[in-house]
C-alpha cells in the first residue's frame, strides 16, 4: 500500500446525500495505517487548484456522521470543468502536499478530471491513486445501473408530483411540471411514481430521450383534458425539436448562456411559462399553471431515499478499499443483482469519463409521452421505504332532488 495523504473532494450539484459518500470515504480512510492525514479541497479542483485544504483527520466522528445525514455538499462543489493546463495545475498541488490517494465524488465531468489526473501522474511517475466516486441526480453514468442522489432527487420528484395532482384534481386545470434533466430523463420520468388511481397525473410525461413536437404536445394536452377534466404534464428542461433545438430557444424571444456557453434551460421558469403561455393561446384553456422545480430536487431536507444513503456511503468506502487493496485507478460502478441488492465494481475510467447515458427504450412508452411498467419496476425500489400514500373519497353521489 502507498504512504502518504488522502485528499477527497466533492464536484457538480448537491445531492441529498454526496455527505454519505465523502464520510464514507473519509471515516474508510483514517482505518488504514499507511494514511498519514485525510484531507478534504474546500469547493472542489477549485479549491484543489487554490490549496484551500481541510484537515479532516481531525473531525470527530460523530460530527462527520451528523454530516452524512446533512443534505448538499459539506465540502463545497464547483462547476469548473478542467481541461489538461487546469488538471496538470491539481496535480501539482497533489503532488506538493504529498497526496497518494485522490477521491472525487460527482459525475461526467468529476469522473474525465480523475481520468486526467490519473494520467499526469503515470506521465510524471508519481505514485498516485486517482478514484472516481459516483454522483449525479441525472442518472447519467454509464456503466452504473443507478447513480448516487439519484434516487432521493426521484423520491421528492415522485412526491412533488402527488401533492400537484391532488392539487389539480380539487381544483382542475392544466399544470407543467419543468424538471431537471438535459440529456437524460430518468428523474422526469420518476414523475409516474406518484400515481395511485387509473385517472392520476402526471397524465403526460416528455423526456429528452424523444422529439418533442409541439403540435402533438398541444394534441395529447387537449385530448387529455377533454377525457379528465384537467392534465397534469411533467417535462424535462431538456426538450428538443427534431433538430436537436432546445424547445426554449423556438418559443423564447431571448434566451440565456451559461459560463460554459450552455442554453439555460429551467433555471429561469422560462420553459414552463413558454410552455403554458402556448397552451392557453392555442387551447383557450383559462387555468393554465406551470412550476419549475429547480434546486428543490437536489438537496431537499425530510425526503432522502434510505437506500440512496446506505448505498452513497458504500461508494465512498469501496472506493478507500478498492484504492488501497487493488492499488489501482478507476471508477466505483454500482450493478443490481436479484430483485434488489446491489454489488459494487471497479471499472475502468474510459468506460465512464466524460460520457452520457440515456434513458433505455424499454422505459419509454411508444407514444412517447409516458413511461413503461418496467421503469416503474426500475425505480420503486431506490425510492426507499416509507413512500407516502394518497386516498380519495367514494363517491356516493346523493340523488338530485331539483335535478339541475
Amino acid at each position: 500500500m502507498l504512504s502518504g495523504k488522502v485528499l477527497v473532494a466533492q464536484g457538480g450539484g448537491p445531492t441529498a446525500v454526496i455527505n454519505q459518500s465523502m464520510v464514507g470515504a473519509v471515516l474508510e480512510s483514517r482505518k488504514f495505517r499507511n494514511v498519514e492525514r485525510v484531507y478534504g479541497a474546500f469547493h472542489g479542483v477549485r479549491g484543489i487548484v487554490n490549496e484551500d485544504l481541510l484537515d479532516l483527520t481531525q473531525e470527530t466522528t460523530h460530527n462527520l456522521e451528523m454530516v452524512a445525514e446533512t443534505p448538499s455538499s459539506a465540502l463545497g462543489s464547483t462547476r469548473d470543468k478542467p481541461d489538461l493546463p487546469y488538471c496538470q495545475e491539481i496535480f501539482k498541488v497533489l503532488k506538493a502536499h504529498e497526496v497518494k490517494h485522490f477521491f472525487y465524488i460527482g459525475g461526467n465531468d468529476s469522473s474525465d478530471t480523475v481520468r486526467i489526473v490519473s494520467e499526469e501522474a503515470a506521465k510524471a511517475r508519481y505514485d498516485l491513486r486517482c478514484v472516481h466516486i459516483p454522483k449525479t441526480i441525472d442518472n447519467d453514468l454509464m456503466v452504473n445501473d443507478h447513480t448516487p442522489g439519484f434516487p432521493s432527487a426521484a423520491r421528492f420528484v415522485a412526491q412533488a408530483f402527488m401533492g400537484i395532482n391532488l392539487d389539480n384534481w380539487a381544483l382542475p386545470g392544466v399544470y407543467i411540471g419543468v424538471v431537471m434533466g438535459r440529456h437524460a430523463g430518468f428523474l422526469t420520468a420518476a414523475s409516474a411514481l406518484g400515481k395511485k388511481f387509473p385517472d392520476d397525473g402526471p397524465h403526460l410525461i416528455y423526456v429528452p430521450e424523444r422529439v418533442f413536437d409541439i403540435d402533438a404536445f398541444l394534441a395529447s394536452v387537449k385530448e387529455t383534458y377533454e377525457r379528465h377534466g384537467r392534465c397534469v404534464v411533467a417535462v424535462s428542461e431538456g426538450i428538443h425539436d427534431s433538430a436537436g433545438t432546445p424547445i426554449i430557444t423556438r418559443l423564447a424571444k431571448e434566451v440565456e448562456t451559461d459560463a460554459h456557453g450552455n442554453v439555460q434551460l429551467s433555471g429561469s421558469g422560462a420553459l414552463g411559462d413558454l410552455l403554458a403561455e402556448t397552451v392557453r393561446e392555442k387551447l383557450g384553456i383559462k387555468r393554465v399553471r406551470a412550476d419549475t422545480l429547480g434546486y428543490m430536487q437536489r438537496s431537499f431536507v425530510g425526503c432522502v431515499s434510505d437506500v440512496d444513503q446506505r448505498e452513497a456511503r458504500e461508494v465512498g468506502e469501496k472506493a478507500v478499499q478498492f484504492a488501497m487493496w487493488e492499488n489501482r485507478h478507476g471508477s466505483v460502478t454500482i450493478h443490481r443483482t436479484g430483485f434488489y441488492s446491489v454489488d459494487y465494481q471497479y471499472s475502468d475510467l474510459n468506460a465512464v469519463a466524460g460520457k452520457t447515458r440515456t434513458m433505455p427504450d424499454q422505459f419509454i412508452a411508444p407514444a412517447g409521452n409516458d413511461v413503461t411498467d418496467a421503469f416503474r419496476m426500475y425505480l420503486r425500489p431506490l425510492l426507499g421505504s416509507g413512500l407516502p400514500d394518497s386516498f380519495r373519497l367514494r363517491a356516493n353521489y346523493v340523488p338530485k332532488v331539483l335535478g339541475r
